[in-house]
């Protein structure tokens, strides 16, 4: 899959799996790897930039498989934001949805 597509969705993807449930870093590269081939080190500098905008909080929560693991939380702010984007991610699918129509019926 195209690059910059990926790097346009892993936002949107972070914030819709934070918003059912608190997640540790690796948890969320896991889930978002199931569906979209994404590398580690890309999750990792969006949740900090995230976090210090304030859309998310951390914490520390001891774990059975070794040290602590640092989880996200989704702030009131995070939510918001989050309705933000998945506001624009549907106008922009829906426009391009409708380009790829139209071109697809005159071929």
């Amino acid at each position: 899959m195209n690059i910059q597509f990926k790097k346009g969705v892993l936002n949107l993807c972070v914030l819709v799996l934070l918003d059912k449930q608190d997640r540790y870093g690796y948890e969320l590269v896991q889930k978002i790897s199931d569906q979209i081939s994404i590398s580690e080190g890309s999750v990792y500098p969006l949740l900090r930039r995230l976090t210090k905008e304030g859309y998310f909080t951390t914490y520390l929560q001891e774990s059975s498989e070794g040290p602590p693991r640092k989880y996200y939380k989704l702030t009131d702010a995070g939510r918001e934001y989050l309705h933000e984007q998945l506001n624009e991610w549907r106008s922009f699918t829906e426009g391009v949805n409708k380009l790829i129509e139209e071109g697809v019926r005159n071929d």
